[in-house]
């Protein structure tokens, strides 16, 4: 029997050179909410954010670069990675959230979209190779990937460039502890169809979108430091509520994606989930262990959080080419294994897939 696959043929990512450690926040004043300036230590502070989230650096874009500009170094990468002719991509997918954000602005550029940007960038002359954005919070990278099963299974397209790629640093508020959450990358791959004897990459997914009480727990809002000009807006977030919501959503998601694919818990070789928050991650994956009354094996999860950040659409398209390539130490894929890939972002959006590699 022959199966239409969809499956993922190269990748290739951009992790920028700058790089902040968590000590470079020690002198920085911060504020709460409430605009009231927090009286504890540089060094108090910095501890507890590592012990939260388990961030100890991260990486920035130098100031001449763009989101569009490391999209389009990942873009290169993954082509050259699955060895095709970029002329013969049907279409080029960049999830990101704040478009083209020019250092020292808190502007955001969206005209033309970021995959027109890229595609201009990749010199890519035809016609029928269309170009568009997802804005889809953190889980983007994973719903283009998604939309490229779609339009595959739908015999509308054969080739797909999907990429995320994000400059976070370029929105935070700097007198928001949470700022040193944030970070900058880009991760793409080239998704493919292919007519195959055996089924393997994408066997299901599933998604969700939560906004009757949740739609706002990431939004853009003024400083937390008083006088500050209240017409600039930066990323905010409930971070509170988040977590609740994602360990309570993201688990069940993650289980519906295996059930569909008829898929047990136990033959999941990796899971690559967001890497939004080192505990948030933990206490995600120990709950759809849980659910399955199993214990969470040792290095079931590979995590870069702790030397990346949260680069938002870029994490797990990162971490996945990272392993790929033998750069993740102690982790690596293998044909065949099981794949779980899972994210939430602002929305409240999830998103998952089993993946045979």
């Amino acid at each position: 029997m022959a199966y239409l696959n969809t499956i993922i043929k190269g990748t290739g990512s951009y992790i920028p050179t700058k790089v902040i450690k968590n000590v470079d926040f020690i002198n920085q004043d911060f504020y709460d909410a409430n605009k009231e300036k927090l009286d504890d230590s540089g060094e108090n502070i910095i501890r507890k954010f590592n012990e939260i989230t388990g961030i100890s650096e991260r990486r920035y874009l130098n100031d001449h670069q763009t989101v569009s500009d490391i999209a389009f170094i990942a873009a290169e990468k993954a082509i050259k990675n699955a060895d095709i002719d970029p002329e013969t991509i049907d279409q080029i997918i960049v999830a990101h959230n704040f478009g083209d954000v020019i250092e020292g602005t808190i502007q955001t550029d969206n005209v033309p979209s970021l995959a027109s940007r890229v595609k201009h960038s990749l010199k890519i002359k035809n016609p029928e190779c269309v170009a568009y954005d997802v804005l889809f919070g953190c889980p983007g990278w994973i719903q283009g990937v998604l939309q490229a099963d779609a339009y595959i299974k739908a015999g509308l397209g054969k080739r797909f460039l999907v990429i995320g790629s994000e400059a976070l640093s370029r929105v935070v508020d700097p007198y928001d502890r949470d700022t040193m959450i944030y970070s900058d990358g880009a991760g793409a791959c080239i998704v493919e169809g292919v007519m195959e004897e055996e089924k393997r990459g994408i066997l299901s997914s599933a998604v969700r979108t939560d906004t009757y009480e949740e739609a706002y727990y990431l939004f853009l809002g003024e400083s937390n430091k008083p006088l500050e000009d209240s017409k600039i807006r930066y990323i905010k977030m409930h971070g509170r509520k988040i977590y609740e919501y994602a360990i309570s959503k993201v688990p069940t998601a993650m289980q519906a994606a295996l059930d569909k694919a008829q898929i047990n818990l136990d033959q999941v070789n990796k899971i690559l989930i967001h890497q939004a928050n080192e505990k948030m991650d933990e206490a995600i994956v120990k709950r759809l262990y849980r659910l399955n009354h199993l214990q969470s094996p040792e290095g079931i999860m590979p995590l870069s959080i702790q030397f990346l950040g949260n680069s938002s659409v870029a994490t797990i398209p990162t971490l996945y080419d990272t392993i790929l390539k033998g750069e993740c130490d102690g982790h690596e894929i293998n044909e065949n294994d099981i794949l779980l890939f899972a994210s939430v972002g602002a929305g409240m959006n999830i998103n998952a897939f089993v993946y045979r590699q």
